[in-house]
């Protein structure tokens, strides 16, 4: 995989971790960022385990694509960013127009598009080594 790709699947698990470590550890200060209301320890519970452990799995992923050379990896990064940023066009159509969603989802098909490309390329990478038969 070239270093450009290398450094960007890097920077999508650096952002993955930060986003995760935050959900888990400190979530009503990002909570209270992205305009959420945690009340009750049910709330808490569940934006440490959903979001955070979504967060925390995305960048395991990454760091697994790095070291193993395997494209899939990233592929299955990139499919749940995907949906994130799905959900969150879906949300500005019926919900209304927030500009941090916009800019979220923005950067989300940036990180799908990195990843894809990585994931490629590392196909492409992984195949000229394999025994022909």
């Amino acid at each position: 995989m070239s270093n450009g790709l290398k450094v960007g699947v890097g920077l999508v698990a650096l952002l993955l971790a930060f986003l995760g470590v935050r959900w888990m550890f400190v979530p009503q200060g990002i909570a209270a960022e992205m305009g959420i209301t945690l009340a009750g320890p049910l709330a808490f519970n569940t934006v440490r385990g959903d979001l955070g452990g979504m967060f925390i799995a995305g960048t395991i992923l990454c760091v697994l694509a790095l070291r193993s050379g395997e494209g899939r990896w990233l592929q299955a990064v990139a499919l749940v960013i995907g949906c994130v940023a799905t959900g969150r066009f879906i949300g500005l159509l019926v919900d209304g127009f927030a500009t941090m969603a916009a800019i979220s989802i923005v950067v989300e098909v940036v990180m799908v598009a990195t990843l894809l490309a990585a994931s490629q390329q590392l196909s492409v990478q992984g195949s000229q080594f394999k025994v022909q038969r």
